[in-house]
């Protein structure tokens, strides 16, 4: 469903001032805050419309994005962008209502950890077909940051606790006056979490973190395709000072095949035969998948082309149960470097053939005949 324009949501014009947009959505916060609507869901959809424009509206730098380019200023945004696929409502919803209503509605910030998560990490990983087939378990290595076992995390020297931070006194929040109005942000020397480290670890510096080279056992399910990501939650780098960690996102390559090719959960396969072969019918053995050999009747008469299908013999569902199928197309190869006997044999083919025997050929030169006489 398409976003409301976020100055609708509001209910103020693109010429509201910073005080009329707040008090719109102050209203509104109060109206819809889910702890007044605990069984209706869609007072508090509505609460997070309301705060997800209130976000953009009530930053200048963000509101001008949103006035110039729309909705669009903020779709895909990726990481340290403006876009709202990562963004955390309740972090967001405690912030604004401290910012209305004083600490005594959403409690006091001291103490409180700043959301520094760690970051999240990418690691290729090709694998084979026939890997993709059966799964696997390997054993990966990458370096990452993890938490300091000296200080377990926090960031102080063992048997030292975090003071309070001399620049927002624990609050996690600065206020500033310009001209008639009191603006208040995270403070920029704790991030927020109100504390500062007075005896840092020696160990990690007071990051609660040091770099290290990890080894992990991933287990890749059968059945993976190419791009495939897998999210191994929790396994990216460490969070500073006790903060969670990030995810690992794995990313698989499959490797192509000399065989087969793939689509979807279908696999592909040629297969060459001869003329007298696809002429006169014959049977024929072709390797599949797992290892094994599946047996092809190759009728009379066959075209150069003909698929033929073999039910529950291609790639496993990743999710579900059951296998693709396998296709196997003949083609019809032209015998090169004749011998003698060979030559003789197809010139008294030639001169005994007849047209029903090649029906196509004689549908074709029907039509040309039909063309150069028009």
């Amino acid at each position: 469903m398409a976003k409301r324009d976020y100055y609708d949501v509001l209910g103020v014009s693109k010429n509201s001032s910073p005080d009329q947009i707040k008090s719109a959505y102050r209203k509104l916060a109060v109206k819809y805050h889910p702890d007044k609507n605990k069984d209706d869901k869609s007072a508090e959809e509505k609460f997070k419309e309301a705060s997800e424009a209130y976000h953009v509206l009530s930053n200048a730098e963000r509101k001008q994005n949103y006035d110039n380019f729309g909705h669009a200023a903020f779709e895909n945004a990726g990481r340290g962008g403006g876009g709202f696929s990562n963004f955390d409502f309740s972090s967001h919803f405690s912030d604004i209502f401290e910012d209305f209503f004083g600490q005594g509605f959403g409690g006091s910030r001291r103490g409180r950890r700043s959301n520094n998560r760690g970051s999240d990490l990418r690691y290729d990983l090709s694998i084979t077909l026939e890997e993709a087939f059966t799964g696997k378990k390997q054993d990966i290595k990458f370096s990452t940051s993890e938490k300091c076992e000296t200080c377990k995390g926090s960031g102080s020297k063992p048997g030292h606790d975090a003071g309070s931070c001399s620049m927002c006194g624990g609050h996690g929040q600065v206020r500033s006056n310009q001209g008639f109005f009191t603006v208040q942000q995270t403070c920029p020397q704790c991030s927020g979490s109100g504390e500062e480290i007075t005896n840092p670890c020696t160990k990690c510096n007071g990051q609660g973190k040091t770099q290290a080279s990890k080894r992990l056992s991933v287990t890749i399910p059968k059945g993976v395709d190419d791009g495939t990501r897998i999210r191994l939650a929790g396994k990216g780098e460490a969070g500073s000072r006790g903060s969670g960690n990030g995810d690992l996102y794995l990313f698989i390559n499959v490797y192509s095949h000399d065989l087969f090719k793939r689509s979807d959960e279908n696999l592909f396969f040629e297969c060459p035969i001869s003329i007298a072969d696809a002429a006169l019918g014959t049977s024929i053995e072709i390797p599949t998948i797992d290892g094994g050999k599946a047996k092809i009747k190759i009728p009379a008469g066959t075209q150069s082309g003909k698929q033929f299908r073999l039910r529950a013999k291609g790639m496993p569902y990743m999710r579900g149960s059951g296998n693709g199928d396998l296709y196997v197309q003949v083609n019809t190869e032209v015998p090169v470097s004749l011998n003698k006997e060979q030559k003789e044999l197809l010139e008294k083919f030639r001169v005994i053939e007849n047209e029903k025997s090649n029906p196509s050929i004689k549908k074709f030169f029907q039509k040309a005949k039909s063309f150069w006489k028009n």
